[in-house]
């Protein structure tokens, strides 16, 4: 009877380590919470993060020109097993439904999501520059052409 239950909270403990594993991919990424924001005259760019719990991050971004709102996107940053996964869903785009992204883990010192299906981008990058500034860069092929676009972006709250 000791055995059975010294085994059984071996196996616990083990699960619990594979579990904290498992969410340390997004829990590592907190330096992305907060509201960023790029200011430029074509308009202002704004992205929001928060936090629900230790898989999941929601993010908004939008880009505003005046009082329109010219783009607007909803964000999940899910943890998802051993996969980190960037979910998106654009008004307008796509029949609204999500597109996913995967994490590429081999890239450090970035979130680099890629799908290569998508029509663009096809690759979405978060560098941490300082702890209030980020640089995100969307790249992939458009309209036959490599494509990309940076957005320096500054922390505001």
């Amino acid at each position: 009877m000791k055995k059975a239950i010294l085994l059984f909270v071996t196996i616990l403990l083990f699960a619990s380590c594979q579990k904290s594993k498992q969410v340390s991919k997004i829990v590592g990424n907190d330096w992305l919470l907060g509201q960023w924001e790029n200011k430029s005259d074509e308009g202002n760019l704004l992205e929001i993060w928060e936090k629900k719990n230790d898989s999941i991050y929601f993010g908004e971004s939008y880009f505003i020109k005046g009082k329109d709102t010219l783009h607007f996107e909803k964000i999940e940053l899910q943890q998802k097993g051993e996969n980190l996964l960037y979910v998106t869903t654009i008004k307008g785009q796509n029949n609204d439904k999500p597109v996913t992204f995967v994490h590429n883990d081999t890239i450090e010192k970035q979130l680099v999501f890629e799908n290569p299906k998508h029509d663009f981008p096809q690759k979405i990058a978060y560098s941490k520059i300082t702890k209030d500034s980020i640089v995100i860069q969307i790249s992939g092929i458009q309209q036959g052409k490599p494509s990309s676009e940076r957005f320096s972006m500054k922390k505001t709250k």
